[in-house]
């Protein structure tokens, strides 16, 4: 492996991330995984050989491999609540010193039950018209960072309880001034408590931490959810508050001087998770092809699954602006399933008659997004997915994965360097 790699999702998200990053640490001598964007929305489902399963939402999908570090950089939206959950559940099933690995940029946002709360109940009064969440307060974070820098809390701002206090005590008050009959949330004092408790354990450190953890050794950069739900390039309004590209991680690792390998995943077939623009889905393999780690969910909503969409890769390779290498996860699926297909390209309607597309065209967003709804695609047989998808990115496929653990997943050329 090179020194660093950076694994970014080509789709709407759940197309193996975690297990590729599981994977990459469990065979190479790498230092740490550094998480990129989002936050405890994401959902990296890791299997290990001997049957161990975790939803790896804010540790890096390599923690199962002994002595491999997280750091949350500053451009994560850290939840301490959820952060302890996910530490408890990593303990029981054999990762005892999580918190001990990871490390967390004083800078980066806090997710606090109140930003969860506006979440859901924004959500919830658009009715028929949802946007897709995960219901975790991720947006919500994001978004008041936006209006209120000077009063969004920070992790660093857990050493500091009077502080603390009153930003957690703003953040209420905007809650029920908002949704004066919402659900009730936890009183200040209480998340407080929680969060100091969260500055006591976990490391923090600053700038000057990532360039020193990037000269220790190999550091493999996860990032979260997909590129085709970028806040830039995905199908406004189903997108998420978050940079899905290789672009955050890119900034970290120019920052410190270096470079890295742009690893991108996809599946054989396509899935979506939640409303919005999905061409190529098909009811029959939503039926046919359920996920045993995804399912419906309250906020979610149904996982939709549908055949590989080279349109849409075409607009997540632009714009992420290429890659070096792919990654494509259940082909064994692929090989069970002789009735997926390839899509190659659209017809949707316009002024003059309907049009053929292999591209998207430059489009502003809603009106790409109403026009996706309309599309159908046109269909060819899928032959090998993985050769079709380093077709069209020009890059080679490293990972052939087929099975859900690291030991499922095989070379099949060596990541060039970056």
């Amino acid at each position: 492996m090179t020194p660093h790699v950076i694994v970014v999702d080509l789709g709407f998200g759940d197309a193996g991330k975690g297990t590729v990053v599981d994977r990459l640490c469990a065979t190479e001598p790498v230092a740490a995984v550094v998480r990129f964007n989002g936050g405890a929305q994401a959902a990296h489902n890791v299997v290990t050989p001997d049957g161990r399963h975790h939803t790896f939402a804010q540790f890096g999908s390599g923690t199962f491999t002994p002595g491999v570090r997280t750091h949350l950089s500053r451009f994560m939206l850290v939840d301490p609540l959820a952060l302890a959950a996910e530490a408890a559940h990593l303990a029981s099933v054999g990762v005892p010193d999580a918190l001990d690995r990871l490390t967390v940029d004083a800078a980066a946002l806090l997710t606090t039950p109140y930003h969860r709360a506006l979440n859901r109940a924004r959500e919830t009064a658009r009715g028929a018209g949802r946007h897709g969440s995960c219901g975790m307060g991720v947006g919500e974070t994001a978004a008041y960072a936006l209006a209120r820098p000077d009063d969004a809390p920070r992790a660093a701002d857990c050493r500091s309880p009077a502080r603390l206090r009153r930003l957690l005590a703003l953040l209420r008050d905007r809650y029920y001034a908002e949704f004066p009959g919402g659900a009730p949330v936890p009183p200040v004092e209480d998340c407080a408590a929680a969060f100091l408790a969260f500055g006591t354990r976990v490391r923090q450190v600053d700038s000057s931490f990532l360039p020193e953890l990037l000269r220790s050794g190999p550091v493999v950069f996860e990032g979260a959810q997909g590129v085709l739900l970028d806040e830039n390039h995905g199908f406004d309004p189903y997108t998420t508050w978050s940079t899905t590209t290789f672009a955050n991680a890119e900034t970290l690792l120019s920052e410190a001087g270096a470079d890295a390998v742009r690893l991108g995943v996809l599946r054989a077939y396509a899935t979506r998770h939640g409303p919005g623009p999905f061409v190529t889905e098909d009811p029959a393999l939503t039926a046919a092809l359920p996920d045993p780690h995804n399912g419906t969910g309250p906020w979610q909503g149904v996982f939709r699954v549908g055949h590989l969409d080279e349109v849409a890769l075409r607009y997540a390779i632009d714009a992420c602006g290429g890659m070096d290498a792919l990654a494509v996860t259940h082909l064994d699926v692929a090989a069970r399933r002789p009735d997926l297909l390839r899509c190659t390209a659209y017809t949707w309607p316009a002024p003059s008659g309907p049009e053929h597309v292999t591209r998207l065209p430059a489009l502003p967003a809603r009106e790409l997004t109403a026009r996706l709804l309309r599309a159908r695609p046109v269909y060819a047989a899928l032959g090998d997915a993985a050769e079709a998808a380093a077709e069209i990115a020009g890059a080679p496929v490293a990972l052939r994965s087929h099975g859900p653990t690291w030991q499922d997943k095989q070379v099949a050329a060596p990541l060039p360097h970056g």
